[in-house]
């Protein structure tokens, strides 16, 4: 056994060694890399492309390129930042990059191609199975994805931040294409990045930033966004010092006063009360239907807005008086609940199972009415997922079952209702998304970028006329790589019947294709392969081919069609209208007997059903309800029945030849 002074000269020895250790790590810290740099990850071929990283502060280390073989010597700022342009051959690998500062690190299997970006809300996030639905073909999809190694993905995390990130987070990195990667990755991204492996036998990497249900002014920097009255005062208190918990507050806030506008608003809303929450209330006219179900499922087809629903239970006297647990599997969209006239709770978002607490005051024995007003947004709607229970608060064992039949009556449609204030943990606030996800890939060089978004846009399609082109000029300028080719998706037909007949959607598509107008940009037009009951078309396969014409075309060269007719311009010839467009490719024709989809107009602003021929390059379009047309509309509808195409069977855009934003 050791002596004391022994023992302390030992621990001595081991603390000084371990000091000098630390000193060595420390002054040969590794090189820190962002998480889009990994293995299997694409380059941008024939450039200088970005790398970058952190480091020691002021440390020194090489980098070695396996293509060329060639040492880059690089030093680290003195926040420890480092940042370096290395060149790029024509396409090939795999090649390999080492990092040495006096520990090794390589990264692997490296191909030099063409880097995409892909971008949006749900259309452009859904996988090819998985929450949204499946594609079609889904068995061959997975199966024959396994022929593509040389293309590559990188999936970003969902995250938003009130102050611009450096690096991002993603689930493993790059991944090399194959039938169990690309189950979760972008579906029209994936079908893009196919068609132009196909073509120009090419290595293509996608990085997919895309989030469901997204806006587009999250996606946009908050500089930018400055220039629009609307986005500039969340910018402001963003940068002012703007936190989550302040956000929360306001939310409450304001949720609480849209709830209030609401209730006035409510037709059963009555002597200053909402009569319709009321115990007493007779609902003896109010109609049936068995819950839990979507509304449209059970008799109410095409219907957005607010409903009420009521339901009578019977308490057992051992509960009166106490707190009880009010249980609701799923509301579609958002739902304030009352129990016997009072308000229990409200929640603003269909994912969240609903789980009230009602006051013992509230309980008494026998009789009791719930009731729950549920507002839709679009789409299907309703209390449409199980269970529906009542219990104890305290004890959950004994259970009240609610499914069943209630009692519900419509209140207001959708367009009567004022836009919900948005939650104070969405991602749907200006610059969030950029800042996290968009910010920190901008140094990574690319080609170009696709998009797909618009739908939750579209309660606002005048101003998107203004945010869209402005999101494509913010990413260029930030990028700083020129004026690189943004192509988008024009947002699909949806909807049955259109709610009201002359709906938003065709406007927001109206400014989709205004954004035309934007050097380097392409629409693909995706009219005919929407589905009327569906806002997740099957079809990605040919929106992502739709998508890589255009990139084929105006990108690479290629002497292709890569667009459908697009409107260029009318000439009135008595009672009639001549519609001339551009991208007519081997004439323009109709799908089907005779042509349809149109509509036109006098100075009355009365859009009528026009009967439309075809002449050449030209449509020429009448009605006999209107003796001086002045105007024509091509698929102006939330899913219209249309059928003009070009020669190389790609459909035209829907259009107006108008400018009444007041004529929806």
């Amino acid at each position: 056994m050791a002596t004391k002074p022994v023992y302390d000269k030992l621990i001595s020895r081991i603390l000084i060694l371990s000091l000098f250790f630390c000193i060595i790590n420390i002054s040969y810290a590794q090189i820190v890399l962002p998480a889009c740099f990994t293995d299997n990850m694409v380059l941008q071929q024939q450039t200088k492309v970005n790398l970058w990283g952190t480091q020691t502060p002021g440390k020194s280390f090489t980098i070695i390129t396996s293509w060329n073989k060639k040492t880059y010597n690089v030093t680290s700022d003195a926040s420890g930042n480092w940042q370096i342009k290395v060149s790029t051959p024509t396409y090939g690998g795999p090649y390999t990059i080492t990092f040495n500062d006096g520990q090794i690190t390589t990264l692997k299997n490296i191909l030099i191609g063409e880097v995409w970006v892909c971008s949006g809300q749900s259309n452009m996030e859904m996988p090819l199975t998985g929450f949204y639905g499946d594609v079609l073909n889904l068995k061959y999809e997975l199966a024959d994805a396994a022929n593509y190694p040389e293309i590559r993905v990188l999936k970003i995390d969902n995250k938003t931040s009130f102050t611009p990130l450096t690096n991002v987070q993603t689930k493993g990195g790059w991944a090399v294409c194959n039938s169990q990667t690309v189950r979760d990755f972008s579906a029209v991204a994936y079908f893009f990045a196919k068609n132009l492996f196909i073509d120009r036998h090419i290595p293509i990497g996608i990085i997919n930033s895309t989030w469901g249900g997204t806006v587009a002014e999250a996606w946009t920097s908050g500089g930018a966004l400055k220039t629009m009255p609307a986005f500039a005062p969340f910018v402001n208190a963003a940068e002012s010092g703007l936190t989550q918990e302040k956000l929360d507050a306001r939310y409450q806030t304001e949720i609480r006063t849209w709830i209030d506008s609401i209730n006035i608003k409510d037709p059963g809303f009555q002597q200053s009360k909402l009569r319709w929450a009321e115990p007493d209330f007779d609902d003896s006219a109010w109609q049936k239907m068995i819950l839990p179900a979507y509304w449209e499922q059970a008799g109410i087809p095409d219907y957005d807005g607010t409903m009420w629903f009521r339901k009578k239970v019977l308490v057992p006297a051992a509960w009166a008086g106490k707190d009880l647990k009010l249980n609701m599997g799923g509301i579609d969209d958002y739902d304030v609940s009352y129990f016997n006239g009072a308000e229990v709770g409200h929640t603003e978002l269909f994912i969240f199972k609903r789980n009230y607490t009602i006051p013992g005051k509230l309980v008494k024995a026998g009789e009791n009415a719930i009731a729950v007003r549920v507002f839709d947004n679009g789409g299907l709607g309703g209390i449409n997922k199980g269970p529906l229970q009542l219990s104890l608060a305290t004890d959950t064992t004994g259970q009240i079952d609610l499914a069943g039949q209630w009692l519900y009556h419509k209140a207001n449609v959708l367009t009567l209702l004022p836009q919900r204030p948005a939650q104070s943990n969405s991602p749907n606030r200006p610059t969030l998304i950029y800042n996290a996800m968009i910010n920190p890939i901008l140094p990574y060089t690319i080609k170009g970028v696709i998009w797909y978004q618009g739908e939750s846009n579209a309660d606002r399609p005048v101003q998107y006329r203004q945010l869209f082109p402005l999101l494509i000029t913010d990413w260029r300028q930030h990028w700083k790589e020129g004026n690189f080719p943004f192509y988008f998706v024009q947002i699909a037909n949806y909807a049955a019947t259109d709610q009201p007949p002359a709906a938003n959607w065709p406007a927001l598509r109206d400014a989709q294709l205004n954004t035309l107008k934007v050097p380097n940009t392409g629409m693909a037009v995706t009219i005919d392969i929407g589905d009327a009951h569906r806002i997740h078309p099957q079809n990605k396969q040919e929106t992502g081919r739709r998508l890589a014409l255009i990139a084929r075309a105006k990108t690479y060269g290629e002497n292709i069609p890569y667009s459908g007719p697009i409107y260029k311009s009318q000439v009135t010839a008595g009672n009639k209208i001549e519609v001339s467009f551009a991208h007519t490719d081997s004439g323009l024709l109709a799908k089907g007997d005779t042509l349809k989809g149109f509509t036109i107009a006098g100075a009355d602003k009365k859009f009528y059903p026009a009967k439309a021929i075809i002449i050449k390059d030209k449509v020429i379009v009448s009605s006999s309800e209107v003796a001086d047309p002045i105007a024509v509309r091509y698929a102006w509808a939330n899913n219209p029945l249309c059928n003009l195409y070009n020669g190389a069977n790609l459909p035209a855009s829907p259009f107006r030849t108008d400018d009444w934003d007041d004529i929806r």
